[in-house]
């Protein structure tokens, strides 16, 4: 077995937090269109971003 190969377990274990991580980008990028205060609408696009970055950052290791 190679250092790069993943077992079934952790690839398991990655696609699950893939949909977390999908999901909570979703709901962030959501949030940041219907909020009506900028500052807040800001911060949600922020932490879209941050699940984003996240969800790509798992996506390279399978």
């Amino acid at each position: 077995m190679s250092d790069n190969m993943l077992t079934t377990k952790e690839i398991a274990f990655i696609a699950d937090l893939l949909t977390a991580e999908e999901s909570a980008c979703k709901k962030a990028r959501l949030y940041s269109r219907i909020m009506t205060n900028p500052k807040v609408a800001e911060a949600f696009k922020e932490i879209a971003d941050n699940h984003e970055r996240r969800f790509n950052a798992l996506y390279e290791l399978i």
